[in-house]
C-alpha cells in the first residue's frame, strides 16, 4: 500500500493542531517512515488516522498512541471540550465535576487535560488524589451531586490501552442517546491545540475518600469477622483501598499477593489483567492455599469488578464463575434487606446472566428485572430509573451491592459484602459451596458457562452475527430452540432447560456465548445426579455452540 496524499494531509493538519509535543513527535516519525515508502508504516498510519475513538456509553477506549484513532492528550481534550458543551446544554454549566484516574499509562496526564479543559469552560472541577478506584469517583458525583464525573481508566483492558470513563448526575454511567449526542459535540469542537485550558482543579482531600471507606465498612449484616482472606488487585489500583475496607470493617486477616499488590501499567504477571481470564487468578489461588484462607479476592485493574476464590470439598481452590458468585450476594442481601428502608426491592442482572436470581427474588417477595448488558440499564432497571434497587449484578464479575451509594459495579464493597457472607457461613459451620448447593436444592441447578472467540479483524464479527441472525440452528445438541432478538445484535436460543445468548462484547474484540443449563433437584439427595446431568449437558451445548461460531 502507498500512502495517499489524502492521508499524508490529514496526518499533517493532526500534527498541526496536537498540543502534546510528544505524541508530535511521535506521529511526525510515523509519516516519514509512510512517506519513505515503509509499507508497514504506511499501514500504522492508516489505522492511526482512519476514524476517531467512538465515544460510547463505555466512554473512550483504545491504545495509547498518537493519532485521532488513539487515547492521547489531544483526543481527551476534544473529548472533554464536547462533553462540556453537553453538560451547558442541560444546564450544568459551572457544575461540580470530579476528575479520577489509574495508574496506567497517560492516566496522569488525560486526567490533567480532562480537569483544564473543564476548568477553563468555567466548571468547578475536583480531582482524586493519585490513582484510585472507579467506584470511588462514582460514590463522589452521587455523594456531592455534581454534574458529572470523568474516570481515566481502561478497566481490564490489555496493558497497551487507556480509556475514560464519564458519570452523570446520579453517579451511573450514560446511557443512549446522551453518548450519541455527546459524539456529535466532540466532532463539533475545535481541534485541540484551539480547546482553551486553565489551572484551578480542586483536590479532593483523604476525608472525602474517608467517606467511602467508611459508607463500605457499614454494609456488613453479621457480625462474624473470623476469616482469612487472600487479594490481588491484579496490579491495579484497588491494593490499599480494598485492605483498608476490609479492616474498617473487621476483617484484619488480609494476606495480598506480593507481586500483584503494586500499581503497573505493564501488568507483567498476567497474560490479560482480568480476574476472569485463564491463568489470570493463579497466583491468587497458590497463595490461598498456601496460607490455608477461607476466601480469595481478585479485582480486576481499576477495582469495579470482583472475583471471588473458593477451596473445594477435595482441598482443591478454584475461581467462583460471575453467576455463583452472583447469586449467593443476591441471597444474602435479600434475606438481609431492611424493609423499611426498602419496602418494595428490587434486584436485576441481565440478559446473559443465570436467570436463579429470578427464582430467588420471587422466593423472597422482591421484584426482579432483566436488562440488556452494561450497568447504564441494570442501575436503571424496573421504571428507567432504579427505584427500589437493592442489587444488580451481570455475570462478569460485576456487582453493584449498594446502589443507594454507588450507582456502578464496585469491586471493593462487593469484596467486604462476600467476606461478611463468608464469615457468617464459617461461623455455621458452612462455606460459599454449601450455601450454592442449598440454592440449587430450593431453585435448581442453573450451571453456566461462556464461550469467548477473540478476533483480530472487527468485521469478522459482524458477519458471524449477521449469519446467525439470518439463519439461526433449529437445535442444540438434541434439543429443539427458538430463536429470538432481545435487543441489537444480540441472538438468544432457548429450549428445555437450554438458554445460550450470543453477542459481541462491549469492551473487547470478541464474540461471546453466554451458555446455560437448568437441571432440577427435588431434594438434597439428588443434588449429585443433577450436578452430574447438567455437566454433560453442558458439555454437549459447548461443543455444538463453538462448532456454530467457527464455520
Amino acid at each position: 500500500m502507498s500512502l495517499s496524499s489524502e492521508l499524508r494531509d490529514r496526518a499533517f493538519r493532526w500534527i498541526a493542531d496536537d498540543p502534546d509535543p510528544d505524541t508530535r513527535l511521535e506521529l511526525q516519525r510515523v509519516l516519514a517512515s509512510a512517506m519513505a515508502g515503509d509499507p508497514a508504516a504506511v499501514d500504522d498510519l492508516t489505522d492511526r488516522m482512519t476514524g476517531t475513538l467512538t465515544f460510547g456509553t463505555a466512554g473512550l477506549r483504545g491504545p495509547v498512541r498518537a493519532g485521532p484513532n488513539g487515547m492521547n492528550r489531544a483526543v481527551v481534550v476534544r473529548a472533554t471540550a464536547g462533553v462540556g458543551e453537553w453538560l451547558r446544554t442541560n444546564g450544568h454549566g459551572g457544575g461540580t465535576v470530579f476528575v479520577g484516574r489509574d495508574a496506567r499509562r497517560g492516566s496522569a496526564q488525560f486526567a490533567d487535560a480532562a480537569a483544564e479543559v473543564l476548568t477553563a469552560a468555567g466548571f468547578t472541577v475536583r480531582t482524586l488524589p493519585g490513582p484510585l478506584p472507579t467506584p470511588i469517583t462514582a460514590f463522589l458525583v452521587r455523594a456531592d451531586h455534581a454534574v458529572a464525573g470523568i474516570q481515566i481508566t481502561a478497566s481490564h483492558n490489555p496493558p497497551a490501552d487507556n480509556g475514560y470513563k464519564l458519570f452523570v448526575g446520579n453517579g451511573a454511567q450514560i446511557a443512549p442517546p446522551d453518548d450519541r449526542i455527546i459524539e456529535a459535540a466532540i466532532r463539533g469542537a475545535p481541534p485541540a491545540v484551539s480547546v482553551p485550558t486553565a489551572p484551578g482543579a480542586l483536590p479532593v482531600s483523604d476525608a472525602d475518600v474517608d467517606r467511602y471507606l467508611d459508607r463500605v465498612a457499614g454494609l456488613p449484616r453479621g457480625t462474624a469477622r473470623d476469616l482469612r482472606i487472600v487479594l490481588s488487585p491484579m496490579h491495579g489500583v484497588g491494593g490499599e483501598t480494598a485492605v483498608e475496607a476490609l479492616r474498617r470493617s473487621g476483617f484484619t486477616d488480609v494476606r495480598v499477593v506480593v507481586e500483584q499488590a503494586v500499581p503497573d501499567p505493564d501488568f507483567p504477571t498476567v497474560t490479560f489483567p482480568n480476574p476472569e481470564e485463564p491463568g489470570a487468578a493463579d497466583r491468587l489461588l497458590a497463595l490461598a492455599s498456601e496460607v490455608d484462607a477461607d476466601l480469595a479476592v481478585g479485582l480486576d485493574p481499576d477495582a469495579d469488578r470482583c472475583a471471588l476464590g473458593v477451596r473445594t470439598p477435595d482441598g482443591a481452590w478454584r475461581m467462583l464463575r460471575g453467576d455463583e458468585t452472583g447469586v449467593l450476594l443476591g441471597a444474602h442481601l435479600l434475606s438481609t434487606v431492611d424493609r423499611i428502608t426498602h419496602p418494595d426491592p428490587l434486584v436485576a442482572t441481565t440478559i446473559v446472566s443465570s436467570s436463579m436470581l429470578k427464582e430467588i427474588a420471587a422466593a423472597h417477595g422482591a421484584r426482579y428485572d432483566e436488562t440488556l448488558t452494561g450497568f447504564k440499564w441494570l442501575v436503571r432497571a424496573g421504571d428507567g430509573k432504579g427505584t427500589g434497587l437493592i442489587y444488580a449484578y451481570e455475570e462478569a464479575i460485576g456487582h453493584c451491592v449498594d446502589p443507594d451509594f454507588v450507582r456502578d459495579k464496585d469491586g471493593i464493597s462487593a469484596a467486604v459484602l462476600a467476606a461478611d457472607l463468608a464469615a457468617t457461613l464459617k461461623a455455621a459451620g458452612k462455606t460459599l459451596l454449601d450455601a450454592l448447593d442449598e440454592l440449587s436444592v430450593h431453585h435448581g441447578l442453573h450451571l453456566t458457562g461462556q464461550i469467548a472467540i477473540r478476533v483480530d479483524e472487527l468485521p469478522r464479527i459482524s458477519r458471524l452475527m449477521a449469519a446467525l441472525r439470518a439463519d439461526p440452528p433449529a437445535e442444540l445438541a438434541g434439543t429443539p430452540v427458538q430463536a429470538e432478538n432481545p435487543g441489537p445484535d444480540v441472538l438468544r436460543l432457548t429450549g428445555e432447560g437450554l438458554r445460550v445468548v450470543i453477542r459481541p462484547s462491549g469492551t473487547e474484540p470478541k464474540l461471546k456465548a453466554y451458555l446455560q443449563i437448568v437441571e432440577a433437584v427435588g431434594d438434597a439427595t439428588g443434588l449429585g445426579t443433577a450436578k452430574t446431568a447438567a455437566a454433560e449437558r453442558m458439555s454437549a451445548v459447548r461443543s455444538a455452540v463453538s462448532e456454530l461460531l467457527t464455520p
